[in-house]
C-alpha cells in the first residue's frame, strides 16, 4: 500500500497545482493525507473540493511545525510506502510511478530519492533557478540527500529513525535524510521522478528563505566548514584583496577573477537549461538574468551569514538533541 503526505500553511495560491497534479498521476496512490497546520486562508477548503477526486485527507493540527505535520500525516497513514511531497509543486505525471519502482523491485532498499527542477514564470526567477537548484547531471547518487519535496522510504524506516525532528523548524528533512542515511547507507535515486518547484520571487523572499535555512544550519549544528568558508571569504579575503589593490598595486584586484569564475560558473552553466523553460524570452531577457546571478550569488551569501548565528545562538540557549544519536528500537 502506498500513501502519499504533505503539509501546508496557507496555501490556498498554490495548492492546486499540487492537488490537480496528485489527480493525474499515471499510479494512483491508495491514498493521501495532508497536515494542515492551522492555515488562515481557503488552504482547508480547497482541500476538501478535493476529496471526491482523490483518495484525500485532511488533518488539522493547528500551530504544528513542518516536522510535526509531516509525523502526524505519516502516523496516520496506513501504507507501508510513504511517499513525501510539498506544497508550490506540480509533479510530473509519471512522479509516483518512478519514485516508488526502486523500492517495490528492491525489498531490502528502504528509501528513495527523487529529483526537482526549476519552474520559473519570470525572469528573475529563471535566474533564481539557476543559482539555487542544481541539474541532474551534478548529483551524485552515491551522495544525494533528497529534498522533502520528492522522497519514498518504508513507514518502518521512517520509525526506526524517530521520524522528522520536531524541534527544529527548517532543514528539517535534512536531517532526517543524515538520520535515515546513517541507519541505512543505501538511497536509490529516482533522477526521473521530478517535481516542478516554483523558485523565490523577489529579493525579499529569498533572503527570508536562505535566512531560515542557515538559521537551521545552526540550530542542527550542521556544515561548520561551509559556514566559516563564507565568513572568511567575506570578512577576510575580500577586504584583503581590496586593500592590497588600493596600497600595493591595482593589479592586484585581478585576484578576484577566478574566485569569481568559480563561484559563478555552475550557475552560469545551468542558465540556458533554465531559461528554456520559459516560454518566451528575449536576447534582453538573457543579459538580465545573466546580470542577475551574481546579485542572487550575493545576497543569498549574506543571507545566509545573518541567520546562521542566530541559529547557533538558538542551540547554546535551548540544548536540542543530538540528532546524530539514534536510539535502536
Amino acid at each position: 500500500m502506498i500513501s502519499i503526505i504533505a503539509t501546508v500553511l496557507n496555501e490556498s495560491e498554490s495548492i492546486q497545482n499540487l492537488l490537480d497534479s496528485l489527480a493525474q498521476q499515471t499510479c494512483q496512490p491508495d491514498e493521501i493525507v495532508i497536515t494542515d497546520g492551522g492555515s488562515s486562508d481557503q488552504t482547508v477548503a480547497i482541500l476538501q473540493r478535493y476529496t471526491d477526486r482523490l483518495p484525500l485527507r485532511v488533518l488539522v493540527v493547528a500551530g504544528c511545525n513542518i516536522s510535526a505535520g509531516r509525523n502526524r500525516a505519516i502516523e496516520a497513514a496506513q501504507g507501508d510506502i510513504i511517499a513525501v511531497t510539498d506544497a508550490g509543486v506540480r509533479l510530473e505525471r509519471d512522479w509516483l510511478e518512478k519514485l516508488v519502482q526502486p523500492l517495490v523491485v528492491d525489498s531490502s532498499l528502504q528509501v528513495a530519492g527523487g529529483f526537482f527542477k526549476a519552474d520559473p514564470h519570470n525572469v528573475f526567477e529563471a535566474a533564481m533557478g539557476a543559482t539555487v537548484l542544481p541539474l541532474v547531471d551534478e548529483i551524485d547518487p552515491a551522495t544525494f540527500l533528497p529534498t522533502s519535496r520528492s522522497v519514498a522510504f518504508r513507514k518502518t524506516a521512517w520509525a526506526a529513525v524517530g521520524g522528522y525532528p520536531e524541534w527544529l523548524d527548517f532543514c528539517e528533512d535534512l536531517i532526517f535524510d543524515l538520520r535515515l542515511k546513517q541507519v541505512f547507507k543505501k538511497f536509490a535515486f529516482a533522477s526521473d521522478a521530478v517535481v516542478h518547484f516554483r523558485p523565490r520571487g523577489t529579493l525579499r523572499s529569498f533572503y527570508k528563505q536562505y535566512y531560515l535555512y542557515a538559521r537551521g544550519d545552526g540550530k542542527a549544528d550542521l556544515w561548520r566548514k561551509r559556514h566559516l568558508i563564507r565568513y572568511l571569504t567575506y570578512l577576510v579575503a575580500a577586504p584583503l584583496v581590496f586593500l592590497l589593490g588600493v596600497f600595493v598595486h591595482p593589479l592586484l584586484w585581478l585576484l578576484v577573477i577566478p574566485g569569481a569564475a568559480y563561484y559563478l560558473y555552475q550557475p552560469y552553466r545551468r542558465l540556458p537549461a533554465v531559461m528554456k523553460s520559459l516560454p518566451d524570452h528575449s536576447p534582453g531577457d538573457r543579459v538580465y538574468a545573466v546580470l542577475l546571478v551574481p546579485v542572487l550569488r550575493i545576497w543569498g551569501d549574506l543571507a545566509k551569514m545573518s541567520g546562521y548565528p542566530v541559529g547557533l545562538r538558538w542551540r547554546w540557549l535551548n540544548h536540542p538533541p543530538n540528532w546524530r544519536i539514534i536510539n535502536a528500537g
